[in-house]
């Protein structure tokens, strides 16, 4: 593999007492879509912030294309920020605020002139040239901040969950603009967010933190379907997490007991337990069938429907079993039309073994 664009290298934030960032060290490659997910407060913008040069690591290094880049100032790393409130200029109108980066360059005017006129048009906001940013809808005034930050052409762009403020509908169709743009420029991407779509559909890989520790880091389907911990089988997708005891173990599969009866799990996961560890099983919810008929396989239980989320077309259904645990279910709508869908009513539940994921919790 080539030498990564940016290192992190034991890279430690405190801020007085209080660790906001613990130990992480992370490797980006040119021209990668990296997205960093967390809850409020895991360190994900304490990262953000000391790579554009905003904050300063306490321990660690941060290297750029193999070089320390720590005691650099912001306008000398060449990795741009867009902040989540955009940040726009008011008292200057759409050019002049694209603009305003190559003027501190000091890029002669004729060139500036020329490179902002092909990123107005490039970001289809040409025509709004000679207004107010005031003047402009929210998905506009994100064009802009993105214009103004890639007219300079930089090798990395970092983004601080830049579409937090839009409506659903326009974070569909910036979702688009951006991938788009990134795999054309070749630019490296770095991208904040505390969205689970935006951060699968755009990221070549995700890095999941907590408490200022990096989780996980992996490619989309890795993440969702192989989580490395029990923070990111519960932070990511509408997993079901099992407690659970081995029982058996045989050469492709354990038999582990539950609360809702015995379950039979592939190795898949952690496949070093053996019998009498504690185990959490993490089955995906769009991985669970439901029928009104029993089912002749391992893994089939019976529990009580008690309601249903609808996003669209997707819906999660809510089960529970006689001891109380609730099972998720999610479909697409057409896929559960043909149920008779009715409070209270006992349905036919079946986990496929060798979907069933397994995390050891502890171990005597």
């Amino acid at each position: 593999m080539n030498q990564p664009q940016i290192s992190l290298i034991n890279i430690v934030k405190r801020f007085g007492g209080q660790v906001a960032v613990e130990s992480a060290n992370l490797d980006i490659q040119s021209g990668e879509f990296l997205a960093i997910m967390g809850s409020s407060g895991c360190g994900k913008t304490t990262l953000l912030r000391m790579l554009a040069g905003l904050e300063t690591p306490t321990e660690g290094e941060i290297q750029l294309n193999g070089k320390r880049i720590n005691e650099l100032k912001p306008h000398e790393r060449e990795t741009p920020l867009v902040w989540q409130s955009l940040a726009l200029f008011p008292f200057l109108n759409v050019r002049e605020n694209v603009e305003f980066g190559l003027k501190m360059r000091l890029v002669p005017k004729a060139e500036r002139t020329e490179r902002t006129k092909v990123w107005l048009e490039r970001m289809e906001i040409a025509q709004f040239s000679e207004r107010g940013v005031d003047q402009l809808s929210g998905g506009q005034r994100q064009r802009v901040a993105l214009a103004r930050a890639l007219v300079t052409e930089p090798p990395v762009l970092l983004l601080d969950e830049p579409l937090s403020a839009l409506d659903a509908n326009l974070v569909v169709r910036m979702q688009t603009v951006l991938v788009r743009l990134q795999k054309e420029l070749g630019i490296t991407f770095i991208y904040v967010t505390h969205s689970q779509s935006e951060a699968f559909a755009m990221a070549d890989r995700i890095v999941i933190m907590s408490e200022g520790k990096i989780e996980q880091i992996g490619e989309p389907r890795e993440i969702y379907r192989s989580p490395a911990s029990r923070f990111v089988a519960d932070f990511v997708g509408t997993n079901n997490i099992v407690e659970a005891v081995v029982q058996q173990k045989s050469e492709n599969y354990l038999v582990c007991q539950t609360s809702i009866g015995p379950i039979r799990a592939s190795m898949a996961g952690d496949n070093s337990c053996r019998d009498g560890d504690q185990l959490d099983l993490v089955i995906g919810a769009d991985l669970v069938e439901v029928s009104e008929d029993p089912l002749q396989r391992d893994n089939t239980f019976m529990a009580q429907f008690i309601g249903e989320e609808f996003v669209g077309s997707m819906v999660t259904l809510y089960f529970a079993t006689e001891s109380g645990t609730e099972i998720k279910v999610q479909k697409q709508q057409r896929e559960i039309d043909s149920l008779s869908l009715t409070d209270n009513k006992q349905y036919h539940l079946h986990l496929d073994a060798d979907k069933v994921y397994c995390l050891t919790r502890t171990r005597d």
